[in-house]
């Protein structure tokens, strides 16, 4: 059974994405809003502004980094690994086995005198670790040792170059903390080694061709290419200007495939309405409501839907500054109660309570760094994604955007 939208909830919901993208100064250049429920029918879209300043105008087609969005798409290869028993969520050994690299992988402590050190693990590292984000892994525009340590070379978690992002140590003892970084895109390399295909071969061939999306790749086409969305950033004035892509590496010409590396953690080019059958798929149990491929069996599904840290909770009030402001605002990005909490299941945020917008407890959601955020609600049976290109995380236009859209849909859909 689809849900639907009513026409005045549906222009309501426009004319609010459209209020924020008007005039010659808009709040936001533009931007793809696309809601989805379990039957697979798009029970909202919209695609307002223009693609950069004084560009064409967005539309649905229109290409964007997904950046950690990606995530979600590689989380879900590792479940289809194993369950056919190619990969185990909690065998060490095997990680060690398929990716060698890590039995060397020491952590990184600094001194109070603030010296760096590396020290050996307690503890090795399993894949369940990589999509809970316990492995130990960090990213340097978060976390401020790995940041300091890196220079004055410095470590560019979006180079797209191996060395930079899984070449790097540890920031936590494996299995003590809850910490965001790249352990997912160690989770694409086990991937990789497993199947004897690329991250890119991997996806098409069983996850995005299966589902019928044509428009979502590590590297994209000529014609995805021609339609991307220009990389904005926001001014400390609140001024928008455009940039330079933060992800340009597999935009760029190469002569050889052999040579590419597929960033499984957030290397992912696509648009919001096909990646909007991903999310269906999850909400349908592991099935396309749209083409009657099983990606996952139910239990799959629900164990990725299940909290993988619940003596770790992830307090929402909680302070995290920002090592790289060009990259990313600090955080909360929002107040909120300081009892707030969420979990983590296999690769995105769990929440513990239902949100403010109407999202059940227990939804699914995660993001991108230039301002995208997807959401999957199993229990109401309605997911989406809003996406823009804009740095630096932490939009508060973009959030405010998505809650005000995201009330009007939920009010609309019977519980």
């Amino acid at each position: 059974m689809s849900s639907t939208i009513s026409t005045a909830a549906t222009d309501e919901a426009r004319s609010v994405i459209d209020s924020y993208t008007v005039g010659d100064t808009p709040r936001i250049v533009g931007l793809v809003y696309c809601a989805v429920d379990k039957s697979g029918e798009i029970i909202f879209s919209h695609a307002s502004g223009k693609t950069g300043i004084g560009c064409s105008p967005m539309t649905l087609d229109t290409t964007f980094w997904l950046a950690s969005c990606t995530k979600l798409i590689t989380s879900i290869a590792c479940m289809q690994l194993v369950e056919s028993g190619a990969l185990s969520l909690d065998d060490s050994d095997q990680v060690e086995t398929i990716a060698p690299e890590l039995k060397a992988v020491q952590v990184l402590e600094r001194a109070p005198s603030g010296e760096f050190r590396l020290v050996p693990r307690h503890r090795s590292i399993t894949l369940r670790m990589l999509l809970n984000n316990t492995s130990g892994f960090g990213y340097a525009f978060e976390d401020f040792n790995l940041r300091d340590w890196s220079r004055p070379i410095g470590m560019d978690d979006f180079s797209g170059n191996i060395s930079d992002v899984l070449h790097r140590p540890l920031v936590n003892q494996p299995g003590t903390k809850f910490q965001y970084g790249v352990g997912v895109d160690w989770a694409g390399v086990l991937v990789e080694r497993v199947s004897g295909m690329d991250l890119e071969q991997y996806f098409h061939t069983f996850i995005l061709q299966p589902l019928g999306i044509e428009r979502i790749s590590f590297y994209p086409t000529a014609e995805m290419k021609s339609a991307l969305a220009y990389m904005h950033r926001r001014e400390k004035d609140g001024s928008l200007g455009v940039t330079d892509h933060l992800y340009r590496r597999p935009l760029l010409p190469s002569k050889s495939e052999k040579s590419r590396f597929c960033m499984g953690g957030a290397g992912c080019f696509g648009t919001p309405i096909e990646y909007c059958r991903i999310i269906a798929t999850l909400l349908n149990d592991g099935v396309s409501p749209s083409t009657g491929a099983r990606l996952l069996k139910s239990e799959m599904v629900k164990e990725m839907f299940t909290d993988q840290i619940p003596t770790l909770p992830r307090y929402c009030n909680e302070y995290t500054p920002t090592g790289k402001p060009e990259v990313a605002n600090s955080t909360p990005l929002t107040p909120c109660p300081d009892d707030l909490t969420e979990g983590w299941g296999l690769s995105f945020s769990l929440s513990h309570s239902q949100s403010a917008t109407g999202r059940a407890a227990g939804s699914g959601s995660w993001e991108g760094v230039a301002n995208l955020f997807w959401f999957a609600d199993r229990e109401n049976g309605i997911g989406g994604i809003i996406a823009s290109q804009i740095l630096p995380y932490g939009d508060p236009d973009m959030v405010e955007c998505s809650e005000s859209v995201e009330k009007i849909i939920y009010r609309e859909i019977p519980r």
